[in-house]
């Protein structure tokens, strides 16, 4: 059974090479390649994730399986209300479709009642609809649209989805 434990500054390289094997698997039929490494040049740089990693407002996670890192997830807390925003979750793809991403989500709605937030929320790419499944599946709902402009002539469009379900 795969393990959750907080990501180290060591574990930046190898997460960064593993969210560029995920996202260009993944996202491929969804946003463009050029899309897809700026992307991941401005979210999965290793300095970063090491930076982020040491933050105490975010929460960066990872799984590893037989010592191995298999995934990883990223929580913060939201400037604008108390909510927990899952902001990056990620299963190596030769590990999904195996309940793991389950484990983030109660990793995440367990960060989210130790630091008295009252709600988890996220932001799916409106045409990734194996995602959107997914999060429907362990509660979430979609409450919203998010377009945002992340420079370089790139929009996000997403939907904001929350989970529907809390349960301390």
């Amino acid at each position: 059974m795969p393990e959750i434990s907080p990501l180290t500054m060591f574990d930046a390289t190898v997460v960064s090479t593993l969210a560029g094997k995920i996202w260009r698997h993944h996202y491929a039929e969804i946003i463009s390649p050029d899309q897809i490494d700026y992307m991941l040049a401005q979210r999965y740089c290793p300095l970063l994730i090491k930076s982020q990693a040491s933050s105490e407002a975010i929460w960066w996670q990872k799984m590893t399986l037989d010592e191995n890192i298999i995934g990883f997830s990223c929580y913060m807390r939201t400037d604008a209300s108390d909510a927990l925003k899952i902001d990056k979750l990620y299963i190596d793809i030769d590990h999904q479709h195996k309940g793991y991403g389950a484990l983030f989500i109660a990793n995440a709605m367990d960060t989210m009642h130790k630091n008295s937030c009252n709600s988890l929320i996220l932001t799916v790419n409106k045409q990734n609809s194996t995602a959107i499944a997914a999060y429907k599946k362990y509660g979430f709902e979609i409450i919203g649209d998010s377009i945002v402009d992340i420079g370089g002539g790139y929009f996000m469009n997403d939907h904001l989805m929350s989970m529907t379900k809390l349960c301390k």
